[in-house]
Order: C-alpha cells, then structure tokens, then sequence
C-alpha cells in the first residue's frame, strides 16, 4: 500500500478538500482497496461532524495553523483517539509515519507527534459543543423556531444515522429491525448486503422521512405515475412495488444506472427517461406525479457533514427559482383531476410552504390538502414538515405537500 493509499491518509485528504470548498464525492483518492475507501470514508465522516470540537482541543496546542493537509490529519487522528476510542499508541504513530512518507508533509512529522501526544491525554470531549450549524442556516432556522429546536437539530446532527429500510408490500423486515414511520430502522454495525431480503430484493435502503413522499401519493395498481428528479430510486421503487406503470426522469445519466441496478436487483420495472424536466414532456397526461425537487438538501446534514462547508445562501436563491419552473411544468403533466406530490429534503421555507403557497396563487383551481403523517407537523398552507428532531433517533428534515387539480 502506498501511503496515500492509507486509509487515515485518505480520510484527511477528504476533510482538506471539503474545507477547501468540495464536497465529499468530488474530492479525488488514488486507486485503493474498497475495504481501505471505506474505513477512509467512515473517518472523514466523523471528523466533520466533530469539526468543532477539533478546533476546540487543537488550537490551544499550536501557535499557529499548520498546512491545510497536516491539519487534516491531525483532526482525523483526534476524532480516532477522543472520539473514537483507538489506541493512542497505533493512531499517533500511524499519523506521524504517513506524516513522514510524503515530502509534502514530512516537516510536520514532529509536530504532529508531539500535539497528538497531548490529544490522547484530554478529558472532557464529550462534554464539548457539537458541531453548530453555518451561521446563516442557524440564524435562519433560529427565527423559524428558536434556539432549543435548533440545539436539538444539531444534537440529532452528531449522531451517526442508522439506515432505514422500505419494503415491499407483503415483505418482512430483518430481524432487530425497528418500525419508523412507514419504514424499518436497522441496528447499528449490520452488514447490510448479508442480511435475509437483500439478495431476493424485499427491500432497500432509504430514510424514513425520504419514503414519506412517495407513501403519500397512495398510487393505486395501473395507475400512470411520473417520479421527476427520480435517481437514486427509492422513491421509483416505492410507486413500482405499488403496482404504477411509473415513468422515471433525472437529468443525470450516472445516477440513472444506479437507479436502474436498484430496479434490477428489487425484481422492479420502470421507464427510465434521461432528460430535463423543463423540456420534456410525457406522450398523455398522467393520474399521478412525484416531484422530489433539486434542493439546498439542508435536511440532510447528519448523513452529509460536508454539506454545511460547501453550501452557501446564493445557492438556495438559484435553486428556489429552479423549484417554481419544475412544480408549474409538473403541474401541467397532470389529468384533470389528477394529483402531484411536491417535496423537498430541505429545513427551508423558501424551498417548501412558500413554494406551495406561491403554486396555489399561480393556479387557480389548485388546492393542497395533506393528510397527518407519522412524525412531524402540519403547515398553514396545506403541507407537512419534518425536522431532524423529530424522532429520537433522528430523521431527514423533509417537506411536502399533496397538491390536486381540479377535476
């Protein structure tokens, strides 16, 4: 193994870039070993969501701030030993080592050595701030529902999340699984593709709020649904195991292959549709659509960390405009009398209630009426929001609406 093969390497590597502005899958790693990717994966993960309490320990130990890739590792090497509970003794010399192989980082070696040894003797980690929010999010969701909301979204964002399951109609979740909402939750530490249903396709990996919209349209057998910005599937799979004759637009082709191998292996069939929904059109009107539209995704930071380092508030002005093309041309795929689930994995009203409420003013004739839902809350114009904190063991914040036309 090279030492940029090192998974630790790897995993510090990942944090520099998302400090640097890139997000997670868009920071390049050499050719590795997938068990190695992973574990580095899993390492860089924790590290963002304990990026705070990083600063905290290591910025009383040095003068100043070391090269972007040094303090990385030294993050890394920190949330293992306070954290994650490693051996002093392996992680600090792992680090200073993989420090050492690389002539880019080889001068830090010493300093490393002598910082992480006053790591390893800190008391108190747990009792550290978790990670806050960017302060423009925080300052925003402050507003909507004050500062303990808040604190109890960012407490369910420390959390490590567990993987949801849908299932299909008449199938059995693995054991220890838990019921969420529609969906089961499994125990923490399984091997997901070794587990009874993987193989036969009975069920798939999905969060529990993520399979709300979908459960919401209550497609009948036969019924012509389209699932806009569709990939990576659970929703398509959701409508298909329903028994829809389901149409399945996203604009990106590679993600429309992992959509179309989730398919394959639930035993699944849809019509899959490379295209932009602004430009496209269906060959009749259809009963039913699932519009999941592009988002800031701010309800997702506890399975994405690297989120709040990259996204920024010009970013939700340009999506906000996109939202309103996307839900008045979906608007105009529909019968009469036919309806549209609008969603959107986001903690922002911009994004959900003022989107519906605008929709409901540009359409006469439109109305929104949606049911009470397992977790989350009712809305004034018609929709349903969720937010981390409402469960326990934490969920994505979602918004979404049942919107009908007018028969």
């Amino acid at each position: 193994m090279s030492p940029s093969q090192d998974p630790r390497r790897m995993a510090a590597t990942l944090v520099a870039g998302v400090v640097g502005g890139a997000m997670l899958p868009e920071v390049p790693l050499p050719p590795a070993d997938p068990a190695d990717r992973a574990r580095a994966q899993r390492l860089a993960l924790a590290t963002l969501r304990n990026f705070a309490r990083t600063q905290a320990v290591l910025a009383p130990l040095m003068a100043r701030e070391p090269a972007p890739l040094v303090m990385a590792a030294l993050r890394v090497a920190t949330v293992e030993l306070l954290e994650l509970g490693e051996a002093p003794h392996g992680v600090v010399s792992a680090t200073v080592n993989g420090l050492k192989a690389d002539r880019q980082t080889a001068r830090a070696a010493g300093l490393a050595n002598a910082v992480l040894r006053r790591v390893a003797g800190v008391e108190g980690w747990a009792d550290l701030p978790v990670q806050p929010l960017p302060g423009w999010l925080r300052r925003r969701l402050r507003g909507l529902w004050g500062e303990e909301v808040v604190k109890a979204i960012e407490a369910a964002h420390h959390r490590t999340p567990p993987l949801d399951l849908s299932l299909k109609p008449g199938k059995t979740a693995p054991e220890g699984a838990e019921p969420v909402a529609s969906s089961w939750r499994l125990p923490a530490g399984v091997q997901v593709s070794a587990l009874p249903g993987f193989a036969e396709g009975d069920w798939w990996i999905q969060d529990a709020a993520a399979a709300l919209p979908a459960t919401l349209l209550a497609v009948q057998p036969g019924e012509t649904v389209l699932d806009l910005c569709a990939a990576p599937g659970g929703k398509t799979m959701q409508l298909a195991a329903r028994g829809a004759e389901v149409t399945a637009l996203d604009l990106s082709a590679p993600r429309l292959k992992r959509l179309s191998e989730n398919l394959a292996r639930t035993g699944l069939s849809a019509r899959i549709v490379t295209a932009d929904a602004l430009d496209w059109s269906p060959e009749a009107p259809v009963d039913a659509v699932l519009l999941d539209a592009p988002c800031s995704a701010t309800g997702t930071i506890r399975r994405h960390p690297d989120l709040p380092f990259v996204r920024k508030p010009a970013d939700v002005e340009a999506l906000t405009a996109l939202q309103g093309q996307l839900l008045d041309r979906a608007l105009g795929f529909l019968r009469p009398g036919g309806r549209l689930v609008y969603c959107t994995c986001s903690l922002l009203p911009e994004e959900g209630e003022a989107q519906v409420s605008a929709a409901l003013q540009r359409h006469p004739g439109l109305t929104a009426g949606t049911p009470a839902l397992p977790l989350g809350r009712a809305t004034p114009e018609g929709g349903w929001r969720l937010r981390p904190d409402d469960h326990e063991g934490g969920i994505d914040g979602f918004y979404m609406a049942l919107l009908r036309q007018r028969g």
